[in-house]
């Protein structure tokens, strides 16, 4: 698969809110959600799961925030998008353990355009690794109903214990998305293999904490993720197996991304 064929089936478009302008690619019909990649960039499984939201009743928006757009996944593209990625700090705070990344601000302002475009009850959102936390932080965008968080790798920890509980948000976007959970009552996912030492247990523990049980957490075995050159670690991607509790837990997502939208 060529790297275009990937995204055949989409239609692309640029996408500018401040001083970023982003290409996006858009497919199907229904609410939107937007499905925000993970490391090293939009590539073909990402799309897998973006064909799936897209065929069960949604219109899927993927944005592209680095890397090359449909391009396979091998360790050595993964590892120099990761040295770029981190060198992008204008756009990503990847220490900050009580801070959301700025590339927050345009995603927000692409669910409201999304919003806008599709209708429905509102716009759901998944982030994947480095981008796992970001759907959370969009929460402060009122069109924002269906936040997922996919392996939140985001802040790294790197050596430093202090950030195993950090989730990547200020205390004024934990309180708004409390608050939201109880007034809208809305919720929000969690995905993570339970090994995954780039999503701490302290990280899980520290969603309860913070929004108990409106946080629903999925963790999985390492029996339960798809033979790949890694560990467990991309759960709707990489590591996906099509039977068992992975595919149950791909399925939740679709179908908590439809009750909310109402798609």
């Amino acid at each position: 698969m060529g790297y275009e064929a990937a995204l055949a089936e989409y239609q692309a478009f640029d996408f500018t809110d401040g001083p970023w302008t982003r290409r996006v690619y858009k497919r199907g019909a229904g609410p939107a959600v937007i499905v925000i990649h993970e490391m090293p960039g939009l590539h073909p499984l990402v799309i897998r799961f973006a064909d799936r939201v897209a065929a069960a009743g949604m219109t899927v928006y993927c944005p592209s925030l680095f890397g090359e757009d449909g391009r396979p996944v091998s360790i050595p593209y993964a590892l120099g998008t990761m040295a770029s990625a981190i060198c992008m700090r204008r756009e990503f705070f990847v220490w900050a353990k009580d801070r959301s990344s700025p590339v927050v601000d345009w995603l927000k302002a692409l669910a409201r355009q999304a919003h806008a475009d599709c209708g429905g009850k509102g716009v759901g959102a998944v982030g994947m690794c480095f981008t796992g936390g970001f759907a959370l932080a969009m929460m402060t965008e009122p069109a924002m109903v269906a936040p997922v968080l996919s392996q939140p790798s985001l802040p790294m920890v790197a050596g430093d214990k202090g950030r195993a509980g950090a989730i990547g948000l200020t205390r004024e976007e934990i309180a708004c998305a409390r608050g939201r959970f109880e007034a809208e009552d809305l919720s929000v996912i969690g995905l993570r293999f339970k090994s995954d030492k780039l999503v701490p247990d302290a990280r899980f523990d520290r969603y309860r904490a913070e929004f108990g049980d409106r946080f629903e957490a999925i963790e999985l075995d390492d029996a339960d993720a798809a033979p790949a050159p890694i560990a467990p670690h991309s759960v709707l991607t990489l590591h996906l197996r099509e039977d068992g509790p992975s595919k149950a837990a791909e399925q939740r997502v679709i179908e908590f991304f439809r009750a909310r939208t109402g798609a």
